[in-house]
């Protein structure tokens, strides 16, 4: 049990000076509070057995017991931090937290996997099914950068969703667009638009648009270019880490793309920590990359070395990774041999690496680092 609650925590860190003073910050604070203590009273045994009785008495509720919150607002104005706070402090032990693409990764595959038990056949609709096991599984599901880009996604979301919430699951998510806003332009939004009504009808709609981006303020204190390599460099990742993830404990993670696993050495908070071995001396493909780059908000990667003529192949590979962060607007913080410009010099492949040697210029720049993440599906994989 949390001995401190969650404006506790928040109050102490204000009077420590690790966050300033945010009007907009303590408002959402206190929302979180006070749904936290909405949540504890529910989990009591005494309202579980009038939750079974209400079950047995006419079956699925209707509504959910309470109201998510949905998050928006510009990046870097401390979404994750306050849904840190609230993950961390909350009263629910069966409870999730994870970015909408690996979820809608798992969706997809548990559904595939049924009609293929069914011989195509299993259950007609299959989504109830597995809205009342992630229901089982995790009653509070947080949710980090909501966005939807996929046709396949929109199409299920709102009857996903709508299930769940009937099975009392409570959703908390964090995201640069409004609702309204979601899915914009793509195909068959009409179809979509009843799912914007879900979230605000089920959730509670608030903006975070305080006046301080607090990341980019914190990338351009540690810098993301790091030359040449050596101590110096290998501690300014580490600090780099550290302030972007509140000096969180980074831990091992493991992303499944196309039925296989990539192993993140280290990770935290939207924060992902790789050498360069790890990504472009193995044999990954734009899939990986994408995946990667929509998973985490910033990538930080050590060790890029000069490439010599015979290292085509890991170049290649290296532009593939660049190209992939700069289209989702991943931020990189690096550790290199040398400037971009002197990365390639010699072999078939320099001559192009020049765009790539831009690239890493463009991505250092305020322009860049002031972009808001942006996932997005792919062109091609």
């Amino acid at each position: 049990m949390h001995s401190e609650s969650l404006i506790q925590i928040y109050d102490r860190r204000l009077e420590d000076g690790k966050i300033r003073p945010d009007p907009d910050q303590q408002k959402i604070a206190r929302m979180l509070q006070s749904l936290n203590d909405n949540l504890k009273k529910a989990s009591r045994p005494e309202a579980g057995i009038t939750n079974l009785l209400k079950f047995f008495q006419g079956g699925l509720q209707e509504k959910p017991l309470m109201k998510g919150l949905y998050i928006h607002g510009p990046p870097g104005r401390g979404k994750s931090m306050l849904m840190d706070l609230f993950y961390d402090n909350s009263s629910v032990i069966k409870r999730r937290r994870v970015h909408i693409h690996p979820f809608m990764q798992e969706v997809q595959a548990k559904l595939h996997q049924w009609r293929q038990e069914g011989g195509g056949k299993q259950a007609k609709e299959p989504l109830p099914r597995l809205a009342q096991e992630i229901a089982a599984e995790s009653p509070l599901l947080c949710f980090d950068e909501f966005q939807v880009e996929a046709v396949v996604d929109a199409m299920i979301l709102r009857r996903l969703f709508e299930t769940m919430f009937e099975y009392g699951v409570t959703v908390v998510a964090t995201s640069n667009t409004a609702p309204d806003d979601l899915y914009k332009g793509g195909l068959q939004r009409d179809r979509f638009l009843p799912f914007i009504e879900l979230l605000k009808e089920r959730m509670q709609v608030i903006e975070l648009c305080g006046g301080t981006d607090y990341r980019r303020d914190r990338i351009n204190s540690v810098g993301v270019y790091h030359s040449p390599l050596g101590v110096g460099a290998e501690e300014a990742l580490n600090d780099a880490f550290l302030g972007l993830t509140d000096g969180a404990e980074g831990l091992q993670e493991k992303l499944l793309v196309h039925g296989r696993t990539i192993l993140v050495p280290k990770a935290a908070r939207g924060v992902a920590y790789f050498p360069f071995d790890a990504l472009c001396v193995r044999p990954l493909g734009v899939a990986d990359y994408w995946t990667i780059a929509c998973r985490y908000q910033t990538l930080i990667l050590s060790d890029i070395p000069i490439f010599k003529p015979n290292d085509r192949n890991i170049a290649k590979r290296f532009s593939i990774l660049i190209e992939t962060l700069y289209e989702q607007k991943t931020k990189l913080i690096c550790s290199a041999a040398a400037a971009p410009d002197n990365l390639y010099t010699e072999g078939d492949g320099a001559e192009i690496f020049t765009r790539i040697s831009s690239r890493l210029d463009e991505m250092q720049s305020e322009e860049y680092l002031s972009a808001p993440h942006n996932p997005a599906a792919p062109k091609a994989l």
